[in-house]
């Protein structure tokens, strides 16, 4: 009996971790025959979990939605990532959601084990969430479809108003979701610019249904999509873009981690790409870099410069 329970709750998590298996999937991975991988969906549904099946050659097992939501299969780690990630969800970020995360988190931690209580605690009481400058809400459940849609490789097809207020829509094959600074944003390959794109989630509308499935591709940076979003949205989301050469090494701004590559013009020299919504808070930023510069483009933002030179010449001129 207890080989019976312990190959279903690992029948179940397949089933939980990947949309379909074929039964000759299922009955390599779990070393028994594809009849018993019938009786033991069979049980599974008894206990309330909607397994489907597709006959034929093409068939397979897949776990649906059901009419109430039964029990969760989730190891340890999963659980603390659970909890920890609800308290973080009570804080706000994703629209409407902040309560329903409080009473998750409350019927979650009343069956976590002691030991796992102790974890969840340790890292709230040691981690600091910052917020972001701006909270960009969006909902849940276009949050859901697109994650959805990335873990089946399935296309996505959304409109999306862009930065410029320009509406269009968007064919993409999704990869990730990267939470930023209270923003959401989805890493995928553009299908019809055949490159890939970062997208702000609050500008999406998701359009139903989705496309066909796809086979994943090689993300650029080597694959970390931390390093990609961050290179993108330092520059591509912002209303308004520019090029400065400073005068210092690279290394030395380098050493100032703003997250913009820098790239070495000489020995003393360096250039950087910014954006910002706001050109004169790009000139007073650049100023904070306490470095000689010259704006290389755009002309507008070297007037905003110049303003700016012109105001503190006066505050300092009865001097």
């Amino acid at each position: 009996m207890l080989e019976t329970s312990a190959r279903l709750l690992k029948l179940l998590s397949l089933l939980q971790a990947h949309k379909e298996w074929s039964g000759p999937e299922l009955s390599t991975r779990l070393g028994v025959s594809t009849r018993t991988i019938r009786n033991d969906v069979e049980r599974l549904r008894t206990l309330g979990y909607p397994v489907h099946a597709t006959p034929g050659v093409a068939g397979g097992y897949r776990l649906g939605a059901g009419a109430a939501l039964p029990p969760l299969l989730l190891d340890d780690d999963e659980a603390v990532a659970v909890a920890v990630g609800l308290g973080r969800a009570a804080g706000g970020g994703v629209e409407g959601i902040e309560e329903s995360s409080v009473r998750a988190l409350a019927k979650l931690e009343q069956v976590l084990p002691s030991r796992l209580r102790r974890r969840v605690g340790t890292l709230n009481a040691y981690t600091v969430q910052m917020p972001g400058a701006t909270q960009a809400m969006v909902s849940p459940e276009v949050l859901t479809t697109i994650a959805g849609a990335a873990r089946d490789h399935e296309r996505l097809r959304f409109d999306y108003t862009g930065h410029d207020d320009y509406s269009s829509v968007r064919d993409v094959e999704p990869h990730r979701l990267v939470h930023r600074r209270g923003r959401w944003y989805l890493v995928a390959y553009d299908v019809e610019r055949q490159d890939w794109r970062t997208f702000r989630v609050d500008r999406m509308r998701p359009r139903t249904p989705g496309g066909p499935r796809f086979a994943p591709r090689e993300l650029p940076e080597g694959g970390d999509v931390a390093a990609y979003v961050e290179k993108g949205v330092s520059t591509a989301m912002w209303r308004f873009r520019a090029t400065v050469l400073l005068h210092a090494p690279a290394e030395q701004i380098e050493a100032m981690r703003l997250g913009l590559e820098v790239e070495p013009v000489g020995e003393a020299t360096c250039r950087i790409e910014l954006g910002n919504d706001d050109l004169h808070g790009m000139a007073v930023w650049i100023g904070f870099l306490g470095v000689d510069f010259e704006v290389l483009d755009p002309p507008e933002l070297a007037e905003h410069v110049l303003r700016l030179s012109e105001r503190y010449r006066r505050a300092v001129s009865g001097r």
